[in-house]
Formats: C-alpha cells, sequence, structure tokens
C-alpha cells in the first residue's frame, strides 16, 4: 500500500485530482505547498485554500465527504459552513481537561451555526501496552463525561498501541482494522463500534434534515 505522502499532487483540466489511497480518495493541503514551507495564513488565503480543495477537485461521486480540521474555531470553519450542506460535526477529544475545553468551544461554533453535532470521539483514550495491560495515562472517560453534560452523543473511546502509531507511520493504517496486526482484538472492535455507531448518527441526522426517507418494501 501507498502512503499518502508519498504521492505527487497532479492536476487535470485545471482540477486537483485526489489521491486513490486505502479505498479510498483523499487530498491534503500538505501537497499544495513546498515540502517543509510553514503555513502562514491570514484568513482570506486560509479561505481560497479550503475552497479550491472543495470546489477545484474532481471527487465524483462520493458515499461521504470527511473534512479533517485542525483544532479551534477559526475563519476554515467558518468557510466549510458557508460552503458547504452539511450533515454534521464530529468532536475528537483527548481525555484531558485542557483537551475538553477546545471540543467544548467547538461544539458551541457548530451549534450557533445550526450544524448537528454527530457525537464525541475520545481519542487516545488508554494505552494498550505489550503485555496487554491498559493505563490510563490520560486520564480515561474525560472525553465521554464531556459528552454526557453536553447532552451530547457518544461515538466511542479509540486506545493507542505500538501498532497503531507503526501501521499508521508505514502507511498502512489499513491494519488497524486486523487484529493480527493491531495488536490484538481492542483496537479493531473499537474502530469498528465507531463506525457502525457513526453511521448510525449520520443516518438520524439525515432524517432530521429531510435528506433521505425511510422505505418499505413488501413483497
Amino acid at each position: 500500500m501507498l502512503a499518502l505522502d508519498a504521492l505527487e499532487q497532479t492536476v487535470v483540466a485545471g482540477k486537483l485530482q485526489p489521491h486513490a489511497v486505502h479505498g479510498i480518495k483523499a487530498i491534503t493541503i500538505g501537497k499544495l505547498v513546498e515540502p517543509d514551507k510553514p503555513l502562514i495564513w491570514r484568513g482570506p488565503m486560509a479561505h481560497g485554500a479550503f475552497k479550491q480543495l472543495v470546489e477545484q477537485a474532481s471527487w465524483g461521486e462520493l458515499d461521504y465527504l470527511i473534512i479533517d480540521l485542525p483544532p479551534g474555531t477559526g475563519d476554515v470553519c467558518l468557510t466549510m459552513a458557508q460552503t458547504l450542506t452539511l450533515t454534521g460535526a464530529v468532536l475528537v477529544c483527548t481525555p484531558q481537561k485542557v483537551a475538553q475545553d477546545d471540543a467544548i468551544r467547538a461544539a458551541r461554533m457548530f451549534q450557533q451555526l445550526k450544524i448537528d453535532i454527530l457525537g464525541v470521539v475520545e481519542n487516545m483514550s488508554f494505552f494498550i501496552g505489550d503485555d496487554g495491560k491498559e493505563y490510563d495515562i490520560f486520564g480515561r472517560g474525560g472525553a465521554e463525561i464531556m459528552a454526557q453534560r453536553m447532552g451530547l452523543p457518544f461515538l466511542g473511546s479509540i486506545p493507542i498501541n505500538t501498532a497503531l502509531r507503526a501501521n499508521s507511520d508505514s502507511g498502512n493504517p489499513s491494519d488497524n482494522f486486523n487484529p493480527a496486526t493491531a495488536g490484538g482484538d481492542a483496537l479493531p472492535q473499537a474502530l469498528q463500534s465507531l463506525v457502525t455507531t457513526l453511521e448510525g448518527q449520520v443516518a438520524l441526522a439525515s432524517l432530521r434534515q429531510g435528506k433521505s426517507k425511510p422505505t418499505l418494501s413488501i413483497s
């Protein structure tokens, strides 16, 4: 499998061509600037770059368009809300209180913009050592408590282990779904549970927004 950073960004007929990696299409802003060049952008530049990624790329037909945003409540979030019709937002938060503070601000921003919050993910919830023991090095459960306090769906807790780091660094994130290459069952089960729960929240949000209707087939 190829890692995204090993691929070159190409343009055909004035359109960015998404990279095909691990069964998905992907574009990263890192491919639109020179390697090692810092992104020192004011609001209008970030606004333009986001619109380029969304509107000037040959995405084709998609099941989902997932946009990974940095922490914060800046210009890109506002541009996204004004440019796209969004199904909802997912908040990813580590358990610590300082991380929860940023997530809460993001939640309030999306609520103010009338964007559904699909739920909260607790990332790096706990560490699984090579001995199989679980270590709560970041204070497990903090993001889940935050979600309950705010009345938001909790999508799941994702642990970390050595295999997760190795698979991701080597450009093989799909291996994190396979117990044989993910250091056991805990990580794949957590990831699969997250996917299933998130799909359910997306379906509910789509129904609330009138984007789809339930069907009944009678034979």
